[in-house]
């Protein structure tokens, strides 16, 4: 077993050839977080005040439920967290992950996908549901042209805390 993890939460894909691309480099387990409900194109349209996703991220107590439950974490000393970017912070979805286990003693590292949002205060609330007791690290913003090896020395940096 790796002693980190990659888990994301990916509707378009565009997380997910991220979080693939960083668990080889790393060689890293890797966790898909899949609601039990799968995202239709009507769910995710954010002009509409009644879709699921509106309707999710307005309710900071919403946790939709996971397809799959969440690995067990204890041997893990890193999460590498990805996600994309749903009004200016992490999906619910991603809450729903960070709720279900005990990241204590873990150095979280966030990285979103999105063409221009940035992290905003997504770390700052992470840090909030995992707790003191986890470290939840400066996350990046994915877009564009980013390489893996820039990828790579941002998160190797954090590996020694």
């Amino acid at each position: 077993m790796s002693k980190t993890l990659v888990a994301y939460f990916s509707v378009s894909g565009t997380t997910k050839k991220v979080a693939e691309q960083v668990a080889a480099e790393e060689e890293a387990d890797l966790f898909a977080i899949v609601p039990e409900k799968p995202y239709t194109k009507e769910d995710l349209n954010w002009k509409d005040k009644q879709a699921r996703s509106t309707v999710e991220m307005a309710d900071p107590n919403c946790h939709p439920a996971m397809a799959e439950k969440t690995p067990d974490l204890g041997e893990y000393k890193t999460v590498i967290l990805g996600f994309p970017i749903w009004w200016g912070r992490e999906p619910s979805i991603v809450d729903t992950f960070l709720t279900s286990a005990d990241f204590a003693g873990k150095i979280i590292i966030p990285f979103c996908t999105s063409g221009g949002s940035g992290m905003g205060r997504t770390c700052e609330r992470i840090q909030n549901i995992v707790g003191k007791d986890a470290k939840v690290m400066e996350g990046r913003r994915v877009g564009g042209e980013v390489s893996m090896e820039d990828l790579k020395l941002w998160f190797d940096g954090f590996q020694e805390w």
